[in-house]
């Protein structure tokens, strides 16, 4: 692979989930206001996530990554996103009191409006029509699926209006520890699961009502959290206009000052995406000859690779040694999504190459995207006790061969859906008819991911004692 890089570079590859737009004119234009527009994230905040990500890969923080599967334009409105806020919020600290370790909050969210599909087409009502890839590129109604490059710009300003109420909620006190009985378990009506949370929750508070008499509760870190966004990058003439080249921030850490040669001319600038603090490539597009991998490797950002099933062990560590050369700790987030009957037979194998490649990554399990199944009615939907088991094995299988599982990547929602089979609640396949709203993947439920939350931080909690 070429040494040489630039955003564009990515251009001379060839490149799976390829868009095809009918007016090239449109297109470029929507791209001309994209290169205008401001960064949508900065450099410090991305620093500051890869720090965080570092101490993830080594065992000193557990990552919470969780969100929509596709986010839509129409969830940019504040009850939407305030119940996904709540809901990372709340499982970070049963994660905390499990793991009695920092949560690094990762949000698929301001971002995640991409999706790539197996068919460029589907049938509808027996007519064949373009299939939906993404708001920001077509619209789940039948009379939108065309193709439209005006969706990429609408999808900047969507993000914007994200990010923005984002930072004011966080700003505004929405997530100060003195408050925890105001974050709420909403529409959650377990039992169980509310006594295990008050419990944490008045923990916590008689923790801080102990700092706040001793006047310890002075550094101001407890008002609020760092709450970071992902996508997957996946449309990449949009990801290569928000791609920056930009001076490195004070917050950079000294050991890894020095840029590839490749990568900038000087020790004073990188390229930062700009688009979000995190992406990752998808498992349909991790070819290491591929446009994706071209583009991610010359990111400051940290970023994820999806590992699924066909990943054979020396393909992922010659992944790495190309978007990672210089084997910064934490650099990359390997997402293994194998699925429950899967696993046993290869993550033993892939842990023991990334241990004797040298590369110290972030070891992430997505239980979701292995166990989707579909109905005899043709609904898809995923089962609690798979999901729970693959993250079950993760755990063991780790610990097995001496390394620990860093973090879970989730497809969830704050709303009270019925998309997901199983769990305390007791939804059965009948059940899904009754508040299925996702437009692509099923999610967990707020309830759903609240007790997986607590069967993780059961885990950890037991192993400690």
């Amino acid at each position: 692979m070429s040494r040489s890089w630039t955003p564009s570079s990515w251009r001379d590859k060839p490149i799976k989930q390829e868009v095809k737009y009918s007016d090239r004119k449109a297109v470029d234009k929507a791209l001309v206001k994209l290169q205008t527009l401001p960064p949508l994230v900065t450099p410090a905040e991305i620093q500051k996530l890869k720090k965080s990500l570092r101490d993830v890969a080594l065992g000193n923080a557990f990552l919470l990554q969780g969100g929509d599967c596709a986010e839509l334009f129409s969830y940019c409105e504040s009850d939407a996103i305030d119940a996904k806020m709540k809901l990372l919020l709340q499982m970070s600290l049963v994660l905390i009191w499990g793991a009695n370790k920092p949560v690094v909050r990762i949000a698929r969210m301001a971002g995640q409006y991409a999706k790539p599909r197996s068919s460029p087409t589907e049938k509808v009502n027996g007519q064949e029509i373009p299939s939906f890839r993404g708001d920001i590129l077509n619209g789940y109604p039948q009379e939108e699926r065309d193709i439209d490059p005006g969706r990429l710009v609408e999808a900047y300003f969507h993000s914007a209006s994200t990010i923005n109420y984002v930072r004011s909620q966080l700003a505004s006190g929405f997530a100060d520890l003195h408050n925890p009985l105001d974050w709420g378990l909403g529409h959650v009506k377990d039992k169980g699961i509310q006594a295990k949370y008050q419990s944490i929750v008045t923990s916590i508070t008689e923790s801080l009502r102990f700092m706040r008499t001793v006047g310890a509760d002075t550094a101001g870190q407890i008002h609020t959290v760092d709450l970071f966004t992902s996508h997957e990058g996946l449309v990449l003439e949009y990801e290569e206009r928000l791609t920056r080249r930009m001076r490195h921030p004070s917050n950079r850490l000294p050991s890894e000052a020095t840029m590839n040669g490749h990568i900038a001319d000087d020790n004073d600038h990188g390229w930062y995406n700009t688009s979000a603090h995190f992406l990752w490539i998808g498992d349909r597009t991790r070819q290491i000859e591929g446009g994706h991998v071209e583009f991610f490797r010359g990111l400051e950002n940290p970023i994820g690779i999806k590992v699924g099933p066909s990943m054979k062990a020396d393909e992922l560590v010659e992944l790495l040694d190309v978007v990672n050369p210089s084997k910064e700790i934490g650099k990359v987030t390997l997402i293994t999504r194998y699925g429950e009957k899967k696993i046993e037979s290869m993550l033993g194998s892939h842990i023991e190459a990334v241990k004797q490649s040298g590369h110290v990554v972030v070891w992430q399990c997505d239980p979701m995207h292995g166990n989707t199944v579909t109905t005899p009615d043709g609904i898809k939907t995923r089962h609690f006790t798979s999901i729970l088991s693959e993250v079950s094995s993760a755990l063991r299988i780790h610990q097995q061969h001496g390394s620990f599982l860093g973090g879970v990547h989730l497809e969830l929602t704050g709303e009270a859906v019925t998309e997901c089979t199983g769990g305390s609640e007791g939804l059965v396949e009948e059940d899904l008819n009754l508040n299925y709203t996702t437009y692509c993947d099923p999610r967990l439920n707020e309830k759903q991911a609240l007790e997986l939350a607590f069967l993780v931080a059961g885990h950890y909690r037991n192993e400690s004692l």
